[in-house]
Parts: C-alpha cells; sequence; structure tokens
C-alpha cells in the first residue's frame, strides 16, 4: 500500500452559499467514503484549498474527477507526493469556512488566512498552504 497526498487551490465560478458547500461536502464524504480518501477542505472568499491522500491511483483519479467538476476552475497542484501516514486520516473531509470565523479566530490559525487561495501566494512556498491546513486539522482535534 502506497499512500499519496495531493494540496491543490482552486476558484469557485461563483460564491458559494452555505447550501452550496454543505451539499459539495456531503457528496465528497461519500464519495471519499467509498475510495478510502481522506483530507480537508478550506473555503474563503470563494477559492478552494484542498488536501486529499490515500493511494496514489485513487487520488490521481479523483483530481481529475474534480477538475470535471463545473462548480471550480484554475485547478493548480501545490505539493504532491508520497506518504508515510494520513495527516487527515480522521476525516473523510475535515471543512471550514473561513468567512464564518471571526477575526479573532482567523489570527489564531494562520498568518496565512490574511492571503487568498492562490498561486501567486501559495505557489511561492507551497509548504505554506500544508502549515494553514495542519493548523486547522489542530483545531478540529481540540474539539
Amino acid at each position: 500500500m502506497s499512500l499519496y497526498y495531493l494540496i491543490y487551490v482552486s476558484s469557485a465560478v461563483r460564491l458559494m452559499k452555505e447550501s452550496d458547500l454543505a451539499e459539495l461536502l456531503n457528496q465528497s464524504r461519500e464519495n471519499n467514503s467509498r475510495r478510502n480518501i481522506t483530507g480537508m477542505l478550506l473555503y474563503k472568499d470563494g477559492s478552494f484549498m484542498q488536501a486529499i491522500e490515500g493511494e496514489e491511483a485513487d487520488v490521481r483519479g479523483l483530481l481529475n474527477k474534480i477538475s470535471e467538476d463545473s462548480r471550480h476552475q484554475g485547478i493548480i497542484t501545490l505539493l504532491q507526493g508520497a506518504l508515510q501516514e494520513r495527516q487527515f486520516g480522521k476525516w473523510s473531509m475535515a471543512f471550514a469556512n473561513v468567512n464564518s470565523l471571526s477575526e479573532i479566530e482567523r489570527n489564531g490559525h494562520s498568518m496565512y488566512l490574511k492571503e487568498p487561495f492562490t498561486e501567486d501566494y501559495f505557489g511561492s512556498d507551497p509548504h505554506k498552504a500544508l502549515k494553514l491546513l495542519i493548523s486547522f486539522k489542530r483545531s478540529y482535534h481540540e474539539r
């Protein structure tokens, strides 16, 4: 068994309402559970950042499916590679809507939340994306 991970950013084709995000999450969690894929999705100001992990063929297949999803565009892979152990193993898809966080909560997570989820910012040092996702992972453990 070879674990693989991938982190990408993309833009929603339109701003997503809570109901849109709930539908997306329900579909993702159901599909990911069937494929033994785990990860985390962040949404902020019309952009997504997502980490997915699982068997390499499954992760790559999911990215292909995501790239065909009409709800978003401009997928940019920031990081990918072999993985020793899952970082988000407890969740078929953990989620945070960054827009709904208070300023205090945003500041408590990471300085990276002040920046847009774009290649311009995260592309220069893609590990910033992983650090941001891990900061949300830690907050889930505390709940």
